[in-house]
């Protein structure tokens, strides 16, 4: 059972209670189940979000620059932003999960504090698990970084830190610069939006999130992806 609904978004809510759902429904049609109990609790979450926030170039660069005093924060937030990943996952993150060669780090584990004790868990779904490809610039700033370590086993945690210090940083970034205050999960849209303006497709944006399938990128971002429809309509026009 949810307790807590504030804990997770109100589309993901509405997916979990409509995969209930379809179980309770198989089980009456086929394994004589009286009734549907998800169906008569009533609905739970939204089809849709709520207005996305997200930040473009100009306001995550006026943001970072306030934060770079503390060079934890800048990769952290540099991270966050240039490559999409959850914020679990960052925290869950080794040297050896980076290949400077290859320019890629791997996402196959997620980090969670439960009752004062520090987990190191699966990622969020299946798909998760995956190589994300970084610039040139986000590889160098990791580096300098881990150059800053004392005694650091690049098998261990590269920010032992806990999310509460993220959400600190990014509160302090935001009164320093000025700059409307976001979630640190929305960094993960504005990663999303910045590879929608560049004409990336929605498969790759769903392969470079981790999505579990393509369905969850489309629900969650295509409100973004421009209104191709004139486009089709002249290129028929040319063809005619």
């Amino acid at each position: 059972m949810i307790s807590n609904s504030n804990k997770y978004s109100e589309t993901y809510l509405k997916t979990i209670h409509n995969q209930v759902s379809a179980i309770f429904n198989y089980a009456c049609k086929y394994h004589r189940l009286a009734e549907n109990p998800a169906r008569g609790c009533g609905s739970m979450g939204k089809k849709n979000a709520d207005a996305m926030k997200f930040w473009m170039i100009d306001k995550f660069n006026q943001f970072v620059s306030t934060v770079e005093d503390k060079f934890m924060s800048k990769t952290i937030f540099n991270l966050l932003f240039w490559s999409g990943m959850r914020s679990g996952e960052l925290l869950a993150l080794t040297l050896n999960d980076f290949d400077f060669s290859s320019q890629t780090v791997s996402i196959s584990k997620s980090y969670a504090r439960v009752k004062r004790e520090d987990l190191i868990l699966p990622p969020k779904t299946p798909k998760s698990k995956r190589k994300i490809t970084l610039p040139p610039f986000l590889c160098d700033i990791v580096k300098e970084y881990s150059k800053k370590l004392v005694c650091y086993d690049p098998n261990y945690r590269l920010f032992s830190i806990m999310k509460c210090y993220i959400n600190h940083e990014m509160i302090r970034g935001c009164k320093k610069s000025g700059v409307k205050k976001i979630r640190v999960h929305d960094l993960r849209h504005s990663h999303a939006s910045l590879l929608i303006e560049m004409g990336f497709s929605p498969l790759l944006l769903s392969e470079r999130l981790g999505h579990e399938d393509i369905k969850t990128t489309l629900q969650t971002y295509s409100h973004l992806y421009p209104n191709k429809q004139a486009e089709v309509a002249e290129k028929l026009e040319k063809l005619h």
